[in-house]
């Protein structure tokens, strides 16, 4: 399985450059892993809803140059559905019994994702109804991914 991450903006602290290493390293066993970055906009606090949304869109139209139109797309987004370890798991594996060879992942940046980028994936996901810093967020993604693999290959993990 091709298990690419797509997400706006470069993640600045070193622990959690490290931590993604870590996690990428260790899903070299089970999948191939791309992470893939677009560059984020500046924003200001308290900026309009109007200029939320054009930062969005231009972040969006990013993220959808890299969009492939044979993955299965999914939109992390609070909205999205929430599932368990086990049923992530149980959706990557079946993803892959379907003949699906590559998963994106999609996250936003510090202001979300464009509906364009949520209408084109096939499936929205939430982490939890709390909002994460984006760039923690790819760490949690591929913890999650990673604890997937160890359920789909019935190696034991930390509960």
């Amino acid at each position: 399985m091709n298990i690419d991450i797509l997400c706006v903006g470069k993640i600045k602290e070193k622990y959690l450059r490290d931590a993604v290493d870590e996690y990428t390293k260790r899903l070299s066993k089970y999948c191939r892993v791309s992470i893939i970055e677009v560059s984020d906009e500046k924003t200001a606090d308290g900026q309009s809803e109007a200029l939320d949304q054009k930062v969005k869109r231009i972040e969006g139209e990013r993220l959808l140059k890299h969009l492939k139109d044979d993955a299965y797309k999914v939109a992390l987004e609070i909205k999205g559905k929430e599932l368990d370890s086990t049923e992530l798991a149980d959706k990557i594996n079946r993803l892959g019994i379907d003949g699906v060879s590559r998963i994106q992942f999609i996250i936003g940046g510090s202001l979300g994702l464009d509906i364009d980028v949520i209408k084109k994936s096939d499936m929205g996901l939430s982490f939890s109804k709390m909002t994460f810093p984006h760039q923690l967020m790819r760490v949690i993604l591929l913890e999650q991914i990673y604890r997937s693999y160890r359920i789909i290959s019935n190696e034991p993990y930390h509960k």
